[in-house]
């Protein structure tokens, strides 16, 4: 038996995270949307030289979308059909476009909400997190990614309490350095691990409690070269690659300019 599910917000706060070829005059777009998560979409005539939603379609910028009905479902809810149809668009405000180094950052969080979200599975903190690092990219990139980062595992429930050693539950101290692996959590560091410091752990996991982004992104800096090694484990673990398409491509952009 097919059953429709309940029909969709009127209007959908979302981000294009990256638009395919459909047809000569259509696209299929990856949406990014605070209320339902990850959706696909087709937007029909997109393509045409006079379609409006041709300037409104862009990456890094915040839109109102308004959809057709959600795709039918069957007897055990699963949907029939995951794509979409857009049947309105429009700018919705915000930061300027991205430009040089700034615009690869946008594209690599991009990539990792493509290749770690699971399709409609709305998290609306991570949606307010992917805002606000848009719009802070440019002035502290280094701290604005790691940051980035650490929400979006903690979000998608990657990332153990920081506060905790994860195996036998006690206080991190503020004053010893431990180790963060994908498969034994928090825990004291082995030969060749890279080391936190506990007090950054503790005020990662305070500002993840609290939901400041600018407190997340200053507990970051405290740790920036050993963050970045520990959350590229982490995510390479979960990904199951060794480097993702947008920082091949920043490496290669850097080795063009020495």
């Amino acid at each position: 038996m097919v059953t429709r599910a309940p029909r969709a917000p009127a209007t959908l706060a979302a981000y294009v995270l990256h638009r395919y070829d459909w047809s000569e005059s259509s696209l299929i777009l990856d949406l990014f949307t605070r209320d339902q998560g990850r959706l696909a979409v087709v937007a029909k005539g997109a393509k045409r030289p006079y379609s409006q939603l041709r300037s409104v379609l862009l990456p890094f910028q915040r839109i109102q979308v308004s959809l057709g009905r959600a795709p039918k479902t069957d007897a055990a809810g699963e949907p029939t059909s995951e794509v979409q149809t857009l049947r309105a668009a429009e700018w919705a405000g915000g930061a300027a476009m991205l430009t040089g180094a700034a615009l690869f950052s946008g594209f690599y969080l991009n990539e990792l909400l493509m290749k770690l979200l699971a399709r409609s599975d709305a998290h609306p903190a991570l949606f307010d997190v992917y805002a606000g690092t848009l719009s802070g990219l440019g002035a502290n990139d280094e701290a604005a990614l790691r940051a980035f980062e650490v929400a979006l595992l903690k979000e998608i429930g990657l990332l153990p309490d920081l506060s905790l050693v994860t195996l036998t539950q006690e206080a991190v101290s503020s004053e010893r350095r431990y180790s963060l692996l994908a498969e034994a959590g928090v825990g004291a560091p082995r030969a060749g691990d890279t080391a936190l410091p506990g007090h950054v752990l503790i005020g990662l996991q305070a500002a993840l409690e609290h939901g400041s982004l600018a407190a997340l992104q200053q507990a970051c800096a405290q740790a920036l070269p050993e963050l970045k090694t520990v959350l590229r484990g982490l995510l390479h673990y979960h990904l199951g690659s060794s480097l993702l398409r947008t920082r091949q491509l920043m490496l290669d952009v850097q080795a063009l300019d020495r």
